[in-house]
C-alpha cells in the first residue's frame, strides 16, 4: 500500500509517500480503506519532532490521526460495526491508503469522507477545551484564531449551549466568523482594544499561538481562565496548555448527534492528493485557514 513516511525530524521536505506493509487488527480495532484523511497542526508538530515529550516516537513513522472510509476488518470483541461500513475516527498512520483505527463513529447521513475526515480530532479538541475553560451559558467566550478547524467547531457548539463568543480572525475571514454566530474582529495592533468594545470577556481560548497570552490574561482578568492548544510557553504564565485528549469515542458521539441536528458543519477548505502530503502542512502551517484540510486517497 502507499503511505507516507518521515525518516528524519524536519520540515515538510522530510515527507515521502513509500510502499509500506498493509497494518492489521488487533482486539477492539478495526481496519479501513481509507477514503480521506484529515490535516491537524499536531501531525506536522510530530514532524518536526515538538511533541517527543508527551508522544515518543521511533523513526521512520508514519503521519496522520484522523480518517474516514470503509471497513474492511474487524478486530475481535467489536461489534457495532462490520465490513462495508462507513466510519470516521482516530487511528494510526492515517495518511495512508489503509490503517487501523482506535475509536470510530459511522458517518452522519449526507456527509462526504472529505468531510468526515475534518471532524474527529477537531471535535474532541473543542469539547475538551470548552470544559477545561468553565465558560457557562449566558457567559461570553473569546477565541482567538477562530476560523480554523477546532475555531469553527468550537463557535457552533458554544452558540448551541447558548454561549456568546467573540473570534479574532483575519479581515478575509470576518464574514465567515459571523455566519457562525461569533461577535467577529480582526488581530493585529489594537485587537485588545477592539474586543473590549465587543463586551466583556469571561474565558478565553488561544487556537493560533501568535503569542497573545498577556492580552488574554488582561481580558480575563485569570490566568486559569485561558486555555491554549498552541502555545507551548504559555504554562510560564500560568495558562494551561491543554494537550491531552479526552475520550474520543464520547466525542465522536456527540459530533454525529450535532451533525444530524444540523448544529454543526466544518467545511472543507481544500483537499490534497496523498502525495501532496507535504504542500497541506506547508498550507496548515502559514494557517488562515476557513475550516479544514484534508487529504483524499
Amino acid at each position: 500500500m502507499k503511505k507516507v513516511s518521515f525518516a528524519e525530524f524536519g520540515g515538510p521536505e522530510v515527507l515521502r509517500l513509500i510502499d509500506a506493509e498493509e497494518p492489521h487488527v488487533g482486539p477492539g480495532q478495526v481496519r479501513i480503506a481509507v477514503r480521506a484523511a484529515g490535516v491537524n497542526p499536531v501531525d506536522w508538530r510530530v514532524r518536526e519532532g515538538q511533541m517527543l515529550k508527551a508522544h515518543p516516537i521511533e523513526l521512520p513513522a508514519g503521519v496522520g490521526l484522523d480518517a474516514a472510509g470503509v471497513v474492511d476488518e474487524v478486530g475481535e470483541g467489536v461489534e457495532d460495526v462490520k465490513a462495508g461500513d462507513h466510519v470516521f475516527g482516530e487511528g494510526f498512520d492515517t495518511y495512508a491508503e489503509y490503517a487501523v483505527m482506535s475509536a470510530w463513529a459511522r458517518m452522519p447521513e449526507g456527509l462526504t469522507f472529505e468531510e468526515a475526515a475534518g471532524y474527529p480530532s477537531v471535535v474532541e479538541t473543542a469539547l475538551r477545551i470548552l470544559r477545561e475553560s468553565g465558560v457557562r451559558p449566558g457567559q461570553t467566550l473569546l477565541v482567538c484564531g477562530a476560523s480554523g478547524g477546532v475555531g469553527s467547531a468550537v463557535l457552533q457548539i458554544a452558540r448551541d449551549r447558548g454561549i456568546s463568543v467573540i473570534g479574532t480572525a483575519g479581515a478575509a475571514n470576518q464574514d465567515y466568523l459571523r455566519s457562525l454566530g461569533a461577535h467577529a474582529t480582526t488581530y493585529g495592533e489594537g485587537w485588545p482594544e477592539r474586543v473590549r468594545q465587543l463586551g466583556r470577556v469571561d474565558a478565553a481560548l488561544d487556537l493560533a499561538g501568535s503569542g497573545v497570552i498577556r492580552e488574554l490574561v488582561e481580558l480575563t482578568g485569570d490566568p486559569r481562565k485561558v486555555i491554549t492548544i498552541a502555545d507551548l510557553g504559555a504554562p510560564e504564565s500560568g495558562v494551561r496548555f491543554s494537550g491531552v485528549a479526552g475520550s474520543v469515542p464520547d466525542a465522536l458521539a456527540e459530533a454525529v448527534g450535532l451533525i444530524s441536528r444540523g448544529r454543526l458543519h466544518i467545511p472543507v477548505e481544500r483537499s490534497y492528493p496523498l502525495a501532496e502530503a507535504a504542500k497541506a502542512h506547508i498550507d496548515s502551517q502559514a494557517g488562515h485557514a476557513r475550516g479544514r484540510r484534508v487529504l483524499v486517497i
